[in-house]
């Protein structure tokens, strides 16, 4: 297995920022909420990017603080990029450590970086998401650079329609 180009994942997370911002000029578009899951469209790149995102209904650790956790799911067509699936964890992941993405019982190995955690390839996506629209709820579970393990839940409750709205805005198949 090889590892692709760490996707622009903060890109996102900025985007995901944006979308509380006030200023309309600045903000993604929202396509709707479906369910436990939100879709958005951004083009103040230049090219189109649609991306779903949710935020866990669970989150377990014993930590004291920690930062933003989401899962994002996003096309960015310009790239050939589709359905790439990114979590961002609100702490550093211990280093050289792979964190787990469990659907309905079946886990995904996932590599880090920082705060941000990833499928290995393209194939690795396709599966995760494959599973995430077949699914009712995600425990993803890593540790952290401190060595604190966390597991958060998620519920895959309109994923699918989610899913299905930021391929129509994109014009992916």
């Amino acid at each position: 297995m090889t590892i692709r180009s760490i996707p622009t994942c903060l890109v996102f997370g900025v985007m995901m920022a944006m979308a509380v911002a006030t200023s309309a000029s600045a903000q993604p578009q929202t396509i709707g909420t479906f369910q436990d899951w939100s879709a958005y469209t951004d083009q103040s790149s230049g090219s189109r990017i649609c991306y779903i995102g949710a935020k866990p209904k669970k989150a377990e650790g014993d930590y004291s603080k920690r930062g933003e956790i989401f899962t994002l799911v996003s096309h960015r067509p310009s790239e050939n990029v589709v359905g790439e699936v990114s979590i961002e964890i609100g702490y550093p992941f211990k280093k050289n450590s792979e964190a787990t993405a469990t659907v309905d019982g079946k886990p995904f190995k996932l590599f880090t970086r920082g705060e941000n955690a990833w499928a290995y390839d393209a194939a690795g996506d396709r599966a995760l998401v494959s599973a995430m629209k077949a699914g009712t709820t995600m425990e993803v579970k890593g540790v952290s650079s401190r060595g604190t393990n966390t597991t958060d839940t998620y519920s895959l409750s309109g994923f699918t329609a989610a899913f299905n709205a930021i391929s129509k805005a994109c014009d992916v198949r």
